[in-house]
């Protein structure tokens, strides 16, 4: 039977998607992002000290249910999320079936730099799609994040030309990609992709504080948040460029 280690289950959640959700949060993930939030999540066995849940689909969805009644009223359901929920990709298929049988609506955020075969059937089982692009620029992106950026390309061109509703997101990190130049290279990138909406999340430092409880080093640290208003340019340079512009999740 399928196995997962799940760190985390946010209840009542507002964000990432329509309506209240519960957010899965999948343990491991394949990037290295210095402005991570969940820096407990990255290494595929968690932390020393830290407890991470190994669910099987039934007890996993046994537990989504309970706040079925909150989904229905709401128009809201479950999220994947991470860590990267992309690389237990059997597991989360199988989840996504057992929640479609409870009538639950399934959303997955992703960096999406998985094979193209996994991210394609994760893709078609899902009801919504967050697909997050760090960088447009490939060495940029490696020196960000540890990866290249040609897959996740490759990956949100397929997403965008398929059945399955997809929003690129675009952390807004400083001194990484928040400059001038960037907004024009994002614009030119996320056309030619084809994208014609894209959501802008403002850097927060909501995860200042694990890195100090975990003793690592933390690249942004003391660094200022950014508020909406701070990336209205950025905002506006791709709203110029006929792409629609959320700020927020």
């Amino acid at each position: 039977m399928e196995q997962a280690q799940v760190f985390n289950l946010q209840k009542f959640s507002i964000h990432d998607g329509a309506g209240i959700r519960t957010d899965v949060f999948f343990q491991g993930c394949n990037l290295r992002c210095g402005w991570c939030s969940n820096p407990e999540s990255q290494p595929k066995e968690p932390l020393p000290g830290e407890t991470v849940t190994t669910y099987t689909v039934p007890a996993l969805v046994a537990e989504l249910i309970k706040d079925k009644p909150f989904y229905d009223e709401s128009g809201g359901g479950v999220t994947l999320t991470g860590g990267e929920a992309l690389l237990q990709p059997e597991f989360v298929l199988a989840l996504c079936e057992a929640l479609h049988q409870e009538g639950i609506h399934v959303a997955i955020e992703t960096a999406a730099y998985v094979s193209e075969e996994v991210f394609t059937r994760v893709l078609a089982a899902v009801d919504f799609a967050y697909i997050d692009l760090k960088h447009y620029d490939d060495a940029r992106h490696r020196a960000g994040t540890g990866v290249g950026n040609a897959l996740i390309l490759r990956n949100i061109a397929s997403a965008l030309r398929g059945k399955t509703p997809a929003i690129v997101r675009i952390p807004v990190i400083p001194g990484f990609n928040d400059s001038e130049a960037d907004f024009d290279g994002f614009a030119k990138v996320l056309n030619n992709l084809g994208a014609k909406e894209v959501q802008l999340l403002p850097f927060h430092q909501l995860g200042e504080s694990k890195y100090k409880r975990l003793k690592l080093a933390y690249a942004y640290d003391g660094k200022k948040q950014l508020r909406d208003g701070d990336i209205s340019t950025f905002s506006a340079a791709l709203e110029s460029a006929g792409i629609r512009v959320q700020i927020g999740g």
